[in-house]
Parts: C-alpha cells; sequence; structure tokens
C-alpha cells in the first residue's frame, strides 16, 4: 500500500511516508481570477482531484488546501481597462473557476483561502524575516535578499549567478536585481493596505507562503502546481517560508501543460479554450475524461480529434455500464478496486496504466453478458465503478447521473447523431453527389442546426428555426 509521488525537488520518484500516520496535507496552488478559466487552467485542478480521491481511497484523512489569487499586477491591469473595480472582476473570475471545478466533477476543497483575506499573515512574516536579515524594505517595497537564503534555487536547479528575475513596473530600491519583491508600494489608484513599512499589496509569491502556514503549520506533506510555478513562484515561496523558520512541503508534485499547436494554452497566447464553451459542445464527464486520464506529468496537445477520440472510449465505458444496470439493476461499487488498478495508482498515479484496467475489466463485462453470465458481469460493473469513482469518472454517481446536467447529456446524444449525418453527408460528396449532400444539409438546417465546412471538418451549431 506504499504510494510512491515523483518529488520534483529530489527529480525521482519517493515512497510517500507522510508527516503524521494516516493524514495527508496538500497545498495547490490555485487560480489567479483575472480571467474566466480555460481547460489548461483547469487541469491542474482536475490532476491533483484524482490525486486526493486516491489518498482518501487509500484510507488517509486529507486536507486540501487551494489558494485563490485574488490581486495581482493582471488584475489591476483589467481594472483599469475595463473601469470596474478590481474586487468585481476577481469575484466574477473566482465564481467561474469554482462553476468550472464543480462542472467537472472536482470534490469540494478543505478551505480555498483568498490572498486579500490574509494580510495580517503576510506582514507578520515580513517582519520576522527582515528581523533575520533575510528581507529588507525600500522605497516602500520589500524584498527578499536570494543571497541570504544559500538553498535558493535548488527547487528548479538554476544558477544563482545568471538568474533574471521577473520584475514588475515600480520595484524600485534593490540592492540586487536577483532580489524578488514580497510587497509592492502603493501607486496611486491601485488598491493597498497599510504596513509598518508603507502602504501597498502582495507580491505573488508571499500570499501562498502566509496561508500555506496559517492553514498546514510549518511543515505540510505536499505542494502542488503547474510546472511554470516551479521557477518564480515555487522557488522564492519556498525560500520565504523557509527562512521564516517552516520546514514547508516535503514533496512537490507538479503537472504538465495543455498545449495547442506545441504552446502552452495561455491568454496572452490568444489561444485558450473556455471551460464555459468547452461543456456546451462536450458532455462534462467526457472532458474530465480527456483531461484527467492523461498522466499528470504529460502534456497534452489540444485537439478536437483527440476529444472525440475520448468521447468514444468513455461511451465504450458507459455503454457497459448503462447495459448491465439494465439487466441486473442498480449495482454498488466494489469495496477494493482490482491489484493492478492500485498498483498502477500508487506508482505515481499512473491513470493510464489504471484506465487500461478498466478497459479491460469493461471488455471482460461485455464477454459476461454475451455469455449471459448476469454473476460476473454485475461484478464486472462493482469493478468498474470502484475504479471509475476514483478518477471521478463513474456515470452512475449523483453528481452525473442527477438532472443538473441533462442538457449537456442531451447535446452529447445530439451531437452524435448529426455527426453521423455529417458522415452520410461527407460520404455522398466524396463520391460526387451533391444533390445528396446538399438535400442532408438543408434537412439539418430546417431543424434549426447550422452547419460549416472547415478545413478540419463540419462543424455544426443550434440556430433559429
Amino acid at each position: 500500500m506504499t504510494i510512491r509521488l515523483y518529488d520534483t525537488s529530489a527529480r525521482q520518484i519517493r515512497d510517500f511516508i507522510p508527516l503524521t500516520p494516516g493524514c495527508v496535507s496538500i497545498y495547490l496552488c490555485g487560480a489567479t481570477v483575472q480571467a474566466a478559466p480555460h481547460i489548461g487552467h483547469i487541469r491542474s485542478g482536475l490532476n491533483f482531484d484524482i490525486m486526493r480521491r486516491w489518498f482518501a481511497h487509500r484510507g488517509y484523512d486529507v486536507t486540501f488546501i487551494r489558494n485563490v489569487t485574488d490581486i495581482d499586477d493582471k488584475i489591476i491591469a483589467k481594472s483599469a481597462e475595463q473601469k470596474r473595480p478590481w474586487w468585481a472582476i476577481g469575484y466574477e473570475n473566482e465564481r467561474a473557476f469554482n462553476q468550472a471545478y464543480d462542472v467537472l466533477g472536482c470534490l469540494p476543497v478543505t478551505y480555498e483561502p483568498r490572498a486579500t483575506g490574509h494580510v495580517p499573515e503576510m506582514i507578520e512574516m515580513m517582519r520576522e524575516l527582515i528581523d533575520r536579515g533575510h528581507a529588507y524594505a525600500a522605497e516602500g517595497n520589500v524584498y527578499f535578499d536570494v543571497r541570504s537564503f544559500p538553498e535558493y534555487l535548488k527547487l528548479s536547479n538554476q544558477d544563482l549567478n545568471g538568474l533574471r528575475q521577473p520584475s514588475g513596473e515600480g520595484e524600485t530600491g534593490k540592492r540586487d536585481q536577483r532580489d524578488f519583491a514580497m510587497w509592492k508600494a502603493a501607486k496611486p489608484g491601485e488598491p493597498s493596505w497599510e504596513t509598518p513599512w508603507g502602504r501597498g499589496r502582495p507580491g505573488w509569491h508571499l500570499e501562498c507562503s502566509a496561508m500555506a502556514h496559517k492553514y498546514l503549520g510549518r511543515a505540510f506533506d505536499i505542494h502542488g502546481g503547474g510546472v511554470d510555478l516551479i521557477f518564480p513562484h515555487h522557488e522564492n515561496e519556498i525560500a520565504q517560508a523557509k527562512a521564516f523558520g517552516d520546514d514547508f512541503a516535503a514533496y512537490w508534485a507538479h503537472n504538465a501543460w495543455v498545449t495547442m499547436s506545441g504552446e502552452k494554452m495561455s491568454k496572452s497566447l490568444g489561444n485558450s479554450v473556455l471551460v464555459s464553451e468547452m461543456v456546451k459542445r462536450w458532455r462534462p464527464i467526457v472532458l474530465r475524461y480527456y483531461l484527467g486520464t492523461p498522466h499528470y506529468r504529460s502534456m497534452i496537445e489540444y485537439s478536437e480529434e483527440a476529444l472525440r477520440e475520448a468521447e468514444s472510449a468513455f461511451a465504450r465505458i458507459e455503454g457497459f455500464v448503462q447495459r448491465v444496470v439494465e439487466k441486473a439493476g442498480n449495482v454498488e461499487p466494489a469495496a477494493e478496486v482490482p491489484p493492478a488498478f492500485a498498483e498502477a495508482m500508487d506508482d505515481d498515479l499512473g491513470v493510464p496504466q489504471a484506465l487500461a484496467v478498466v478497459h479491460t475489466t469493461v471488455r471482460q463485462g461485455n464477454s459476461a453478458l454475451t455469455a449471459d453470465d448476469k454473476e460476473a458481469a454485475v461484478a464486472r460493473l462493482a469493478e468498474v465503478r470502484a475504479m471509475l469513482g476514483v478518477l471521478g469518472l463513474d456515470p452512475l454517481d449523483e453528481h452525473w447521473a442527477g438532472g443538473s446536467d441533462r442538457g449537456e447529456d442531451l447535446h452529447g446524444v445530439v451531437d452524435s447523431l448529426v455527426r453521423l449525418v455529417l458522415e452520410q453527408r461527407q460520404a455522398a460528396r466524396t463520391r460526387k453527389d451533391y444533390a445528396t449532400a446538399d438535400a442532408i444539409r438543408d434537412q439539418l438546417q430546417q431543424s434549426g442546426l447550422l452547419i460549416e465546412d472547415t478545413p478540419s471538418g463540419p462543424r455544426w451549431e443550434l440556430g433559429s428555426r
């Protein structure tokens, strides 16, 4: 029952040994709420939801903290651009993130603290770091002196001499350009809080060190986030926390990106795919399958074709579940998952290998159905439900089986039917039977569907009848 995790700081897979037997404490860097979430943002939440579920299945009591960064340069810039209060933008997008987590089946976190709610804890940490000689105030800013902390850059394995620290506007008074801002002096019109060093606002990194300390204490088990946070964010968190006197995280876990055309999905690249739009086109449970089933340390290259493949793969699982339920009625999940599934999950959350066990069990169950072996089919469904429950993908779970997503369910059914008809239309065009192809298109349009031919294939959407 030993769970093994890849620890970024050790650069190897390590046996997981909790600080407190039977308990797991996880801190995950959550949303910076300057905009609504795209599927790249939400992947981290899904990956760590699966981690949390697996620890719980293994009998651990899990404390899971996921913070909200509700003040930063981008939020302030968007506030000025839109002429809206910074807090209104942050709250609107925080709600959008929580709706995305919920619609994709993530369990509620234990606590979800906001940065702006923890300024006193940040002031306390800065005061202690200044007293210890690790930080200094200059022109209303407070900086961390990176040379005062010999372990700096051990996580990202960089050379301090060649370091280029990202700096924001107004970061004046630094003794060394490699030092980073813990607190930023107030500029006219910006939100600010009173401190012993003048009015200002938090730097990005300080909030997580302070909140992890408050909610998880001086030491906790796992710190998570995307690979893009290793430097500077996580490196700077470690420096602050350990210089303050905390042991901080025992393990560091990082998930990979969702990419488009080989580039990280991001707002700045203009290639983001909003969760709110994706769930209009794809059933949320299919989107979870697509984002949650690759290994968390593997990149996902976004494509419509990959999503269709995920939809087909999940349909095979769901079809088996439905057939057994029709034949035998409700079947409760098994108390334990198959050993091969557990072995895969224990090995650095090997979801792809665990999913292969799910599909093998589905095939065995279908064979039992064909042989009219009801008892074997029911046993396989119980195992499948147990495994899918760990992955958050059990279609019979009340989250997916309730009435809340029937609209998305209906959309998925319609989409499958429309794709079938569009394949018939494409076949007609291939054999140059344009009259039949046009007739199919016209019939679809009369049904209220708009068809668009694109280089990647036909697309449809609901129109007005």
